[in-house]
């Protein structure tokens, strides 16, 4: 009877140890936030400071940590990508849960003190490829996913752009676009910071796509924080995103 009792036990044990364990949820949130940031050529140092500090400086705002306690959880789960040609692509803050002033601060404070990941052509496309895998290892999880792209220029490198706006969409992530425009064109390629019907239609026409998708443009990177802060607050609290000075 105890040999029996014995192997039964041990019967129990193969069959837990065979089979799959139960997959953990995430911790829920009201969105899941991949950030996408162009640090081609074209992005020189001043214009790189300027953006990493413009994301920074957002993510603490009041009006957009206003924005995100307003969700059913209070609270998004954010990861910050830098991405210049194919292969080009690096997690520089990966997945941290944003649900205070004290999250913010410290996402925003890691950001500025790491260094810039790279200097290439521009793979628009290979960043939201990127992005796209980044859902997979995410610790949270929301019904709502996007991936926020900022650029200054034209897909020069890698797939075609459409091709891999498509895949996203395919997976249900929403693609938004922040464009900053350049005062000069580049003279050793000019349509690839203005091309023909200006960068916000091409990233219209090629990169944004989804339920509400949009493209905010800031004028130039002086104005680029004030135009994360906007897009931000559209994001979150899915409202349309204001027209101010400056952004469009």
């Amino acid at each position: 009877m105890r040999r029996l009792f014995r192997f039964s036990i041990a019967l129990v044990a193969l069959a837990l140890a065979a089979s799959p364990l139960p997959a953990h949820a995430g911790e829920p949130v009201d969105l899941l936030l991949v950030f996408t940031a162009d640090v081609s050529r074209s992005v020189d140092q001043p214009k790189f400071q300027l953006q990493r500090e413009g994301y920074a400086a957002a993510i603490s705002n009041p009006r957009v940590l206003d924005a995100i306690r307003s969700g059913p959880h209070g609270r998004i789960a954010v990861c910050f990508v830098e991405w210049s040609g194919v292969g080009n692509q690096k997690v520089i803050v990966d997945w941290t849960l944003i649900d205070g002033p004290k999250a913010a601060q410290r996402f925003g404070d890691q950001l500025i003190e790491l260094p810039r990941a790279f200097a290439d052509r521009t793979s628009i496309s290979g960043g939201i490829d990127f992005a796209v895998a980044q859902f997979a290892h995410a610790p949270f999880e929301s019904a709502r996913r996007t991936i926020d792209v900022s650029g200054d220029g034209t897909n020069n490198s890698g797939r075609d752009v459409t091709l891999a706006r498509d895949d996203a969409l395919a997976q249900r992530i929403t693609v938004n676009g922040l464009v900053i425009l350049s005062e000069r064109p580049l003279p050793w390629n000019p349509e690839h910071t203005n091309p023909p019907g200006g960068l916000a239609n091409y990233y219209r026409n090629n990169v944004i796509g989804g339920p509400g998708a949009f493209v905010m443009v800031a004028d130039n990177f002086n104005s680029f924080g004030q135009a994360i802060i906007a897009k931000l607050i559209a994001e979150v609290a899915q409202a349309p995103f204001p027209r101010q000075a400056g952004l469009r």
